[in-house]
């Protein structure tokens, strides 16, 4: 009988606790992103939105992201159902499988302590287990880009040409999930290849040149196709003004990320003072202003900025090893691929002046969780060969119980019986370290375990309540609204009077009702309707023109438009203008009951004007006063 070796059993753990982490209650989250869900319904409902990746099922906007993300849930709703867990669980698995990755990247080069360190680093990482929980699709582009990273490596290490192609591959397959954001693992990759692959350099130019061209061709065929396919015979690209995929992936999920891009939706969300916490209740939707302190600033420091310190030591650990080691040292790949993602991934969020939401901080979890478990190696290595060489991992252990003290007292007052233990054992660690040279490796090794303790129990409170769907955070928090749809509770009885009315007084058309933006839309569609977003997602996309919405109203094609909800406050576009301007107002009192959003305190929520109350139009008989306006 073959005995089971300990760091088999606790690589086995580790990955039993992140799917933990990432199932337990996950059904609570229900429909989690409306719009992504509602999109993965219509796309149920032909092959032509299935491909174009339609937000609606009569195919008159597209989703603003590429579409391996959602065809996975699209496939994975067809052979299970249209199901929130169908929809959920295979991003928890690609959670799952990315923590496994961080071993497989890890151990070889530095062994399997190491191996299993990183693992559990990414496993109990807040930002990476809350997005792992939601139907967003970073957990997917987090795998394929880990998966990336280890093809990278092999292919450094070997020199097989093969190695590259895959590595392009994953790389082109993350960027048809959420566009560039998949580039940035790609300078540390093409370090590695031209430093540390066999052969002459000329040789690794030119495979490097050829793994480029694969990589171009993954990435861009999709896009291409869909730019070429005339634009009558497929949705608006949701997302762009010029009705491009090209221009989506580059401009608003591309550079308009970093650099900043006018007429960016910005969120309708209030943040409140959550009763008896000290976060905010809430999402939050948006990280502060750009600077090198943004990662441990709120709202982005609990969601990964626990090991960022010593991931930082490790980082420094890893350099100062390869000092004199050959650039055929598998190590040396290494410190090029996570670190140079590490790098990367820290300073484009750091600097970014665009739309930067704290759950992309998840992507800074693998680069966080190999410089950590690879870095504590290094240091221990480096303790061996001088005793100096211990300030550094002292340092970097002390600095993140202060980072971790500064979090846990600035957000929350969170976890008291847990401060004396923490720096109790960490101190007590770097005592032993640096008196007794010889325990360095286990005193690191504990000092590590109790730093990983505070992450684990803060990822743990993404039980407690659903995520939020657009912005999936851990924390102890309250929320001030848990809702339900992408709306609150008490709406939904007011968007079923909704449907009922529409489609008591038109014929089955193409579309039972228009809003203006898709996260109104989309809880029409989960509610089984027929709906679509005439401005996108942010409402301001033109989608129609006012001629092109009197044209659908003529052919019989739509009647009614809702205007109001979701992004409302950015105004809309012309077809929404023309709306107001044209169509018939329903008085409010004939289809829906007086329900408020908000208080008299504040009046742009009062019924039945403003906010997310819905006003409905009636445009039947209008399509010449539609056409005229501009």
């Amino acid at each position: 009988m073959t005995r089971l070796r300990p760091h088999r059993v606790a690589l086995a753990l580790v990955i039993a606790f992140s799917a933990l982490l990432e199932c337990y209650r996950l059904g609570q989250n229900g429909w989690a992103n409306t719009y992504y869900s509602a999109a993965v319904r219509s796309m149920l409902g032909s092959l032509h939105n299935f491909f174009f990746v339609s937000s609606d099922p009569g195919g008159l906007v597209s989703v603003d992201k590429p579409p391996i993300g959602l065809w996975l849930q699209t496939v994975s709703a067809a052979i299970f159902g249209f199901h929130p867990l169908s929809l959920l669980v295979p991003e928890a698995l690609c959670a799952i499988a990315t923590v496994a990755v961080m071993y497989l990247i890890v151990a070889p080069r530095f062994g399997a302590w190491p191996g299993i360190a990183a693992a559990a680093a990414l496993a109990v990482f807040p930002s990476f287990v809350a997005s792992g929980r939601d139907n967003n699709l970073d957990a997917l582009l987090i795998l394929l880009m880990s998966l990336a990273c280890l093809a990278g490596l092999r292919a450094a290490e070997t020199g097989a040409w093969r190695w590259m192609v895959v590595t392009a591959v994953f790389v082109g397959l993350a960027f048809n999930t959420k566009t560039l954001a998949a580039y940035l693992i790609v300078p540390g990759i093409a370090a590695a290849w031209i430093v540390c692959a066999p052969g002459s350099l000329s040789r690794r130019a030119r495979l490097l040149a050829g793994a480029t061209a694969v990589l171009a061709v993954t990435s861009l065929v999709w896009l291409v196709a869909v730019d070429l396919t005339p634009a009558s015979q497929r949705p608006y690209v949701g997302g762009t003004v010029d009705n491009s995929e090209l221009s989506l992936s580059f401009g608003h999920n591309g550079f308009g990320r970093l650099l900043g891009e006018r007429n960016a939706p910005t969120p309708d969300i209030t943040i409140v003072q959550a009763p008896g916490s000290l976060r905010l209740a809430g999402a939050i939707s948006s990280s502060g202003a750009p600077g090198p302190l943004r990662l441990f600033d709120l709202p982005d420091g609990d969601q990964g900025a626990w090991l960022l310190v010593f991931a930082l030591a490790g980082l420094l650990g890893l350099l100062l090893a390869a000092r004199g080691a050959g650039r055929r040292n598998p190590q040396l790949a290494l410190l090029f691929v996570m670190g140079g993602w590490f790098a990367v991934e820290a300073l484009v969020l750091s600097v970014s002046s665009g739309i930067v939401h704290p759950y992309y901080v998840s992507a800074l979890g693998p680069g966080t969780a190999v410089m950590t478990g690879a870095g504590a190696a290094a240091l221990v290595a480096l303790g061996r060969r001088r005793r100096l060489g211990l300030i550094l991992p002292a340092t970097g252990m002390i600095a993140t119980v202060g980072v971790t003290l500064v979090l846990l007292r600035r957000e929350h007052d969170y976890l008291h019986w847990f401060w004396p233990v923490l720096v109790g054992i960490v101190g007590a660690a770097v005592v032993m370290m640096l008196w007794q040279p010889r325990v360095a490796r286990t005193a690191i090794a504990v000092g590590l375990a109790t730093l990983l303790v505070v992450p684990a129990i803060y990822s743990a409170t993404a039980w407690q309540v659903p995520v939020n769907g657009t912005f999936p955070t851990a924390g102890p928090y309250i929320e001030d609204d848990t809702e339900a749809l992408g709306i609150p509770a008490d709406q939904i009885p007011i968007y079923r009077q909704l449907l009922l009315y529409v489609r008591a007084h038109q014929p089955p058309s193409r579309w039972d009702v228009l809003t203006q933006g898709a996260t109104t839309a989309a809880p029409l569609m989960l509610l089984g309707g027929r709906v679509a977003a005439l401005g996108g997602y942010g409402t301001i996309d033109p989608v129609l023109t006012p001629p092109g919405l009197a044209a659908l109203v003529s052919h019989g094609e739509a009647r009614f438009v809702a205007l109001g909800g979701g992004y409302a406050s950015n105004g809309g576009n012309a077809a929404s203008t023309a709306v107001a301007h044209a169509c018939r107002e329903i008085t409010a009192s004939t289809w829906r009951s007086p329900q408020n959003i908000g208080t008299p305190t504040h009046p742009a929520y009062v019924y039945p004007r403003g906010g997310w109350n819905l006003i409905l139009y009636d445009c039947a008989g209008r399509t010449a006063q539609l056409a005229l306006q501009h």
